[in-house]
This record gives C-alpha cells, structure tokens and sequence, in this order.
C-alpha cells in the first residue's frame, strides 16, 4: 500500500534553467489538488540542511510560470555531499513532517535524490539543465529556450557580419554536450561546428572558408562548444592569418576573411521560457507528483519519443556514463546482462540519431 503524503518538498539545485519556475509551479498546484501541502526549499540542498524553507500556496506560484531563473533559487552544495550534511537534511525534513521530496536540476542534483531515496526520504528528480545532457531523456527543461536565446543573438551577429564581409566563431553552454552547438549550427546557417560528439577538421574548416569566399560568399558563422574553451580564439587567429596571408599573395583583399569571436556564456542561461520548456516543465511536474504519491521513489521523469515516463535514478546515471564513455571498474556489476543489453542498445540508437544529424548538417553547410 502506498504511503500516505501529507506535505511535500520541492527545490531547484545545481545550474538554473528557463522552465523550472514552471516546474515548481506545476508541482505545487498538483500536490495542492491532491489535498498534499507543499514547500518550497530555498537554494537547493544547501536550504535542506540550513532549514531555509518556505510554505507553497498557489498564489504563491502565480504569475512564476514566465519567469527565467528559479524563485527558490539554488547553490551547489559540496556539505550536502557529506553524510552528516545529509542527515542535517533529513533532520530539517523530519522536523516540517515532510513526507517526499521532488528535485529539479541536473545530475548532481539526482545524486541527491538517490542519496535522499537511499536515507529513507521518497525523492523523485526532474531534469531541469539547459545543457540536455540527461542521456535518458530526449529533451531537458531549458533545453529549448538555451536553443532559442543563441539563435536569436547569432542572427544579429550575422546581421554585422554579412555588412562587413566578417566571419564570427560563437562559442556556446553545453558543458560536454555538443546538442546546443549543433541544433544552433543547423539553425544559423553555419558553414561549421565544433562538437565532442564528432571530430573536427580544423584544416578542411579553413579550407571551406576560403573555397566559399572565393564564390562570393560574405559571411560565415561557426558555432564552438564550450567543451573546447581554448579552440574558439584560436579558430578566430587562423582564419584571420590564413586568409590574411592569402589576399596578400594573391593581391586580391577580397579573400581576406576578417574574423572575431564571441562567447556568450551565461547569456544562454537566461531568457523567457518558450512554449515547449513551459509544456515540458508542467507536464514533468504533475508526473513527478504523481510518481511521488503513488509510492515511487529513487527515479528521474524522462521523455522519450514524445512520451514521459521514469527511470530508475542509478540505472540513468550508468546509461549517462555509458554515453560519455566514464565508465568506471565495477559500476555495472549490479545490473543484469539483459539490463546492461538493453543500455547498450539505447546509446547506440541515440548515438546513431546524432551522426545522422551532424552528416545532415555536414551535406547542407556547402
């Protein structure tokens, strides 16, 4: 039989995304509509064990779901990491009678959860990170919205760049996960990407660039992901040298491909939720809930192929590791072959969809 809730916690850790206020609020008003209290843990883990915590009405959550950032807002907190910083936690959510608990955020974030789940507190995680790199998951609250925030300022880098005949290399958030870099690159217009997904090629970049410009093209655009934090400038110095030293030994300016960067950094990190984070944030937030009250914990909401579902939080975080290749001795010891078979399978298949989407991007860049 399922255990009885009576009040729950929601809070939001590790990088802020646009939706999670969404989130937030979808959680509160479905916990309040199933005759659950709500509250709200202030700055992630970090509140837990500080007892900084505030009651959830719904009025308290009106007016939020538009709002970037995270109302309750968040930390990285290294003492929550520690078991007597956790049970300091579960001291603060034994002393408000909270029952269970559902965190937003990234994978550190789940790392809590299961250690919550593991300590006897019901814990359910909802992955709230820009960077997409929740492997289960299709797509991530903040996700879209980090999409749509580059493209938005890569149009008006092109508008500058296509007056003055430049080329602009655009470094983005993503930390090792290249799907902003190459969902933006798609989406810009650009003539390259670099991603860690797929190697890359800085002679043949170069060499596009000046087979390009020497059709009549004006400008380019190369979207870098910040997995690289060096090879961004650097790009910038060689097109700039190489073209340089071209028009001057063909006598012809014409070939020189004047070129700056930029690094946009936390500026994808704000911005307007769009439709689909407001959607996918509200729909992940009732189903977290739902998940809770039935009696389920120790797992992460997911979506995979348009559907939302849920997954074991260990079994995610190996599939993670599997994808990244940072697999370590001994992580897959507890599951079954048919289990491990099935891991397998799931990150080929995603790997798959992703080199047909960078060969797509290859064919179309000219």
């Amino acid at each position: 039989m399922a255990q009885k809730f009576r009040k729950i916690g929601v809070l939001t850790s590790g990088g802020d995304a646009p939706g999670m206020n969404a989130a937030v609020r979808a959680v509160t008003r479905a916990a309040l509509a199933r005759g659950v209290e709500v509250m709200g843990i202030i700055g992630g883990y970090r509140g837990l064990i500080h007892d900084e915590l505030i009651p959830l009405t719904s009025g308290d959550v009106s007016n939020k779901i538009q709002l970037s950032g995270t109302f309750l807002y968040s930390d990285r907190c290294l003492e929550f990491k520690e078991e007597a910083g956790m049970q300091k936690a579960i001291a603060t959510l034994k002393k408000h009678e909270i029952d269970g608990v559902i965190a937003i955020g990234g994978d550190g974030t789940f790392r809590g959860a299961t250690d919550l789940s593991a300590r006897g507190i019901p814990t359910i995680g909802i992955p709230g990170t820009i960077d997409n790199d929740i492997t289960a998951s299709d797509n991530t609250i903040g996700f879209n919205t980090a999409m749509q925030s580059v493209i938005e300022n890569v149009d008006r880098l092109r508008d500058t760049c296509e007056s003055h005949a430049r080329c602009n290399v655009v470094e983005v958030m993503g930390r090792g996960a290249g799907d902003i870099t190459i969902n933006t690159a798609i989406a810009t217009g650009a003539v390259d990407c670099v991603i860690p997904e797929c190697p890359f090629d800085e002679d043949a970049c170069v060499e596009k660039i000046i087979r390009l410009r020497r059709a009549g093209k004006r400008s380019f655009l190369i979207i870098v992901s910040e997995a690289f934090p060096e090879l961004g400038e650097a790009l910038v110095k060689r097109i700039n040298n190489t073209t340089k030293e071209l028009a001057e030994k063909e006598g012809n300016d014409r070939l020189w491909v004047e070129s700056k960067f930029c690094r946009f950094a936390h500026l994808v990190r704000g911005g307007t939720p769009t439709l689909s984070d407001r959607l996918l944030a509200t729909k992940m937030g009732v189903y977290a809930v739902d998940e809770l009250l039935a009696g389920k914990s120790d797992l992460i909401v997911i979506e995979q192929n348009g559907e939302l579902a849920s997954m074991n939080i260990a079994y995610s975080q190996v599939l993670d590791r599997m994808y990244k290749g940072t697999l370590k001795e001994g992580m897959l010891d507890k599951f079954t072959a048919e289990q491990i078979a099935d891991m397998e399978a799931f990150i080929k298949a995603k790997k798959e969809t992703f080199a047909k989407t960078y060969a797509m991007f290859e064919e179309i860049t000219g």
